[in-house]
């Protein structure tokens, strides 16, 4: 689903969904709209596996095909003349940065959406081998009460990326980053565009 604003910069974001999500989770439709009346061109997107099945989580095997689905996507969208992004929500943040750590020069910023460092009350089983290869802006949006990492744990994780790294927590929120929708896009919005000027 394409967001095209009524005035454009040129830029753009791919979004794409968490594990059990699909592109119209309520967090990127809110999203989309925010950054579009920011001037941001926003194409939201189901991942590979939410294309070929409407429910059910991610299979580990199939990750690679997640990701070329997100370089398919960024792809689509060079033909505007701006800059490149690229989001995601959970899993789909996690496959994201996955992919702009093997390919650095894909896109020119990354917005990661409760980044699920590690399964709940498994702290020390994290999702961050990745991290030392990213050499692209992430700007990540975590919520104080999500238990796929708590903002201590993130900031410890994130000094690990050698790229500009910025960690902006939402106060009170978990995983779904829900308190509301609405605000938690506005913020997102507003830090995204100042932490790329």
């Amino acid at each position: 689903m394409l967001h095209a604003p009524p005035k454009s910069s040129g830029d753009f974001l791919v979004l794409t969904h968490g594990a059990s999500g699909n592109m119209n989770a309520p967090l990127l439709v809110a999203l989309a709209d925010a950054f579009a009346s920011a001037g941001i061109n926003v194409l939201r997107c189901d991942l590979p596996y939410r294309q070929r099945r409407p429910q059910g989580p991610p299979s580990p095997a199939n990750a690679k095909e997640d990701q070329a689905g997100l370089r398919r996507a960024v792809a689509l969208m060079k033909n505007h003349a701006g800059r490149a992004f690229l989001g995601g929500s959970s899993y789909g943040g996690r496959q994201a940065s996955l992919l702009v750590a093997s390919d650095p020069g894909l896109v020119e910023g990354l917005l990661l959406l409760s980044y699920p460092l590690h399964p709940p009350g498994k702290p020390a089983q994290l999702r961050t081998a990745h991290f030392p290869e990213l050499r692209t802006p992430t700007l990540f949006i975590s919520g104080t009460k999500d238990t796929f990492g708590t903002i201590d744990e993130l900031k410890a994780a994130i000094d690990r990326i050698p790229a500009r790294t910025e960690l902006v927590p939402i106060d009170g929120a978990s995983h779904g980053l829900s308190k509301p929708f609405k605000s938690v896009a506005e913020i997102t919005t507003q830090k995204f565009v100042d932490f790329l000027r």
